[in-house]
């Protein structure tokens, strides 16, 4: 028999009792942010909870870390704190269990209706890497930019490639982006266009939460990576093309990217997606020992991404993708990232790359789904070969169960008119 919640939810919730993801939120607008989960159509605030008492195992019994305005803290207390509070949860949540479900002045203080929630980052971001680990986009942009013969470099199959993104522009689902505004390449011996960028695009990425991190110096071995993940987020890193082409050799990305990275509010945790673990890609040529995973581990997680056009009432989707595309694996990325003794921190956020499935319909950008913008897309009346003004795109993720479906909400922005 499966777990059942005393608070209803619908068949079609992606926040079963088996997800539990967490988030911060206000249940008002003059609220000072809180730590909650989702279950249903409800946030269950977690310092109520707390504030109980009914945090009663050895590891948080006497923690302050759901008294936060972030998750940060309860991150650093790494995976056994992570599963004392999931198996607190769901036994306080079950039909079964009746400290919160008979209690009615307790129910109510902490089951807040999400429809009034205001969701926050969930954490405070200290640092943010994006990896290139998703082979059918590596390919998809060599044959673009490089040609047939030699789409992807040599080097790219022997690490997880990446780059230092720009924290301190990473905003919550819903937040608006204005367009960026930066050079592109000149046409003959005009000098570089400068204004606002005309390549504006999306990228189907999930990211990765880092949990207690590492110290400087000590890198993390890749069969422990796991224990230093709490969990994924759907992440949209927009990117202007014209900008970031004209700009990224010979150091890479840099005002192409860094102007706005959107994510998911709620962070589903490695243990809910435990049942959706798929076998990780055959890698070739076999990687370096300090990247030799004992068993390689994906996440059959279904991606989708819908843009809905300035002006009208209906999204269309675009694509369809699968976090299984992933090449270079989490744990791989974590232990590459860590074994030159750079250190991780409780919060730090690791994307995954651009998520493309290997046919047309399922490219995680519209640089490749228009081919960089030499085939449009239709959207009802419309087309596009890039995002215009107005325009919202939004990225959905799921992974179905026996009977429920464990869910990541919607990560979305609209892109607005550059003021200058």
């Amino acid at each position: 028999m499966g777990l059942k919640s005393f608070v209803e939810v619908q068949s079609d919730s992606q926040f079963p009792i088996e997800n539990l993801p967490y988030g911060v939120f206000r249940p008002t607008p003059d609220s000072e942010p809180r730590i909650g989960v989702a279950i249903g159509d409800y946030v269950l605030d977690i310092s109520v909870i707390a504030s109980a008492g009914l945090f009663d195992g050895p590891l948080l019994k006497n923690s302050d870390c759901f008294n936060q305005s972030n998750l940060n803290k309860f991150l650093e207390l790494g995976r056994p704190a992570w599963k004392e509070a999931r198996a607190t949860l769901q036994k306080l949540l079950s039909d079964t269990e009746p400290i919160l479900r008979d209690d009615a002045f307790l129910r109510q203080k902490a089951l807040q209706p999400m429809d009034n929630a205001e969701m926050l980052l969930p954490v405070a971001v200290g640092d943010y890497t994006d990896f290139y680990s998703n082979i059918n986009h590596a390919t998809n942009c060599g044959l673009m930019f490089r040609g047939s013969e030699n789409p992807i470099k040599p080097n790219w199959f022997c690490l997880p490639i990446a780059y230092h993104g720009r924290a301190s522009s990473i905003v919550v689902s819903g937040t608006d982006i204005i367009r960026p505004r930066g050079q592109d390449r000149p046409k003959g011996n005009s000098p570089p266009y400068f204004g606002p960028s005309r390549k504006m695009d999306f990228e189907l990425e999930m990211a990765a939460v880092v949990g207690p991190g590492n110290e400087l110096g000590k890198p993390i071995d890749v069969n422990e990576a796991a224990d230093h993940l709490f969990g994924l987020v759907l992440m949209n890193d927009w990117s202007a093309r014209d900008i970031q082409g004209w700009e990224c050799v010979p150091l890479g990305p840099f005002l192409g990217k860094s102007f706005g990275t959107t994510i998911s509010p709620w962070i589903v945790t490695l243990d809910a997606l435990e049942p959706f673990v798929c076998d990780g890609p055959k890698q070739n040529p076999p990687p370096l020992p300090y990247l030799a995973e004992k068993a390689s581990r994906n996440y059959d997680i279904e991606l989708e991404v819908f843009i809905k056009p300035a002006g009208q009432e209906h999204s269309y989707a675009v694509t369809k993708s699968n976090f299984k595309h992933l090449y270079w694996t989490i744990s791989q990325q974590l232990a590459h990232h860590t074994v030159n003794g750079c250190n991780l921190r409780p919060g730090d956020l690791l994307g995954s790359g651009t998520m493309s499935g290997p046919e047309p319909g399922t490219y995680g950008s519209l640089l490749e789904l228009t081919w960089n913008g030499t085939k449009p897309l239709s959207l009802g009346e419309v087309t596009r070969v890039f995002i215009e003004d107005g325009d919202e795109v939004i990225f959905t993720g799921c992974c179905k169960g026996n009977g429920y479906t464990v869910g990541f909400g919607k990560c979305s922005g609209k892109i607005l008119p550059s003021p200058y």
